[in-house]
């Protein structure tokens, strides 16, 4: 019992709260640090369906420029090249133009209409930069 800091505690002993406080520099013990709070659960539950819709909307608009980009590229350039090939473009048959250059510029078409519209979607879910 003799043995105290200047606290009045036991070296080596911290209570029946030990690990609850950290000791100071001098000595002393300093209070736990405030913690955040977590969220309630409502706001919890609208975030986690923020998240949900947006990731629901950014595959959707993936997968539709996916399908336009499968179906120049094989479409037009393979599989309908025979019919589009009575057209001409600068001098090109159609199918021709489709499997060499076409499909090519339907792809970077595509990227910028992705960036567009995926700006317009984070401001919508409040991400973007």
């Amino acid at each position: 019992m003799g043995n105290r800091d200047s606290d009045g505690n036991s070296p080596g002993n911290t209570g029946p709260d030990e690990g609850a406080h950290t000791q100071s520099g001098k000595g002393g013990l300093k209070a736990p640090k405030a913690t955040q709070t977590d969220q309630s659960a409502p706001q919890k539950a609208e975030k986690l369906a923020a998240q949900r819709a947006y990731w629901r909307e950014n595959i959707r608009l993936l997968i539709g420029l996916m399908v336009i980009w499968f179906a120049c590229s094989f479409g037009a350039g393979i599989v309908l090249r025979d019919f589009l090939d009575q057209f001409y473009l600068g001098g090109y048959p159609l199918g021709f133009w489709f499997a060499q250059q076409g499909s090519i510029y339907i792809f970077i078409a595509l990227i910028f209409f992705y960036v567009v519209r995926m700006k317009q979607i984070e401001r919508k879910y409040d991400l973007d930069d």
